[in-house]
């Protein structure tokens, strides 16, 4: 039985690596953009089919589910990467980045929900972030986006594993995937913050230009899809082995005071 799978964000970085992967085992792999006709052709993968959907409008998400059929996984890893000190980010903005990044994804699970349900089989993968489980300044609006979509996983997958839907949620560490150029920055030129955001943004940046590739964030996401039972939680990338087993046994303020010098803050 072929097996159809939704990977959000499709476009590009970890999207892109998800449909490829998933379309090489054989899945139909239905990809999402919000402009789907602006993918080069040389970027398009054979064995995906791209579609329109902005996470964004309700209304779309109810259209594009209304014409989907069968979904048996969702990838949901569109979103958007966003920076700037707490008392500088505009409210448009933070709305706008929890409508991308929660609002629309979890929507989108409530919709694809009941036929997983009814057919007793589903795979559901929210493509977070290691900075919610390790939280960076001038990352606040973003790395609590992040946390709130596996807080959903994470308290949902109890309601739905007994039908054989089991949601997770994958961490990436840093990842070079050119999402430091598409990051939306805040900050005033006359802001106390300055140099702290650009020493903190610039050692972000710096990391990811040397992160690892989006293939193996996919590569651990399809494992999380073949798990007979996914774990709550996935991370790859960063050292994430060791600075995981390092957050249960050291005090929080040790690890808060290390990822602050890490990115060259005092604390």
């Amino acid at each position: 039985m072929t097996r159809t799978a939704l990977v959000t964000g499709a476009s590009s970085g970890i999207g892109k690596a998800t449909a490829a992967a998933l379309s090489a085992r054989g899945y139909r792999v239905i990809g999402t953009s919000r402009n789907p006709t602006n993918i080069p052709d040389a970027d398009r993968l054979a064995g995906v089919d791209y579609l329109a959907l902005d996470l964004t409008d309700a209304a779309s998400i109810e259209r594009f589910v209304a014409d989907l059929g069968e979904v048996d996984v969702l990838v949901n890893n569109a979103g958007e990467s966003q920076s700037g000190p707490i008392e500088e980010l505009p409210a448009d903005a933070i709305e706008r980045i929890f409508a991308l990044n929660v609002f629309g994804p979890v929507q989108l699970l409530q919709q694809v929900l009941p036929g997983m349900r009814e057919r007793g089989y589903g795979r559901v993968v929210m493509v977070g972030s290691m900075l919610a489980s390790f939280p960076l300044a001038y990352r606040s609006s973003y790395v609590s986006t992040k946390a709130a979509i596996k807080g959903f996983a994470e308290a949902a997958r109890f309601e739905v594993s007994p039908f054989g839907v089991w949601l997770t949620t994958v961490e990436p560490g840093s990842i070079n995937t050119g999402i430091s150029e598409r990051r939306t920055k805040y900050i005033a030129d006359d802001s106390p913050y300055r140099d702290d955001f650009h020493t903190a943004i610039g050692r972000l940046d710096d990391n990811e230009s040397k992160g690892i590739a989006a293939e193996k964030v996919a590569d651990m996401i399809v494992a999380a899809i073949d798990a007979e039972k996914p774990k709550p939680l996935y991370a790859v990338g960063s050292r994430s082995p060791l600075v995981f087993a390092l957050k249960r046994i050291a005090p929080r303020t040790f690890v808060e005071k290390m990822i602050a010098r890490a990115h060259g803050l005092s604390r």
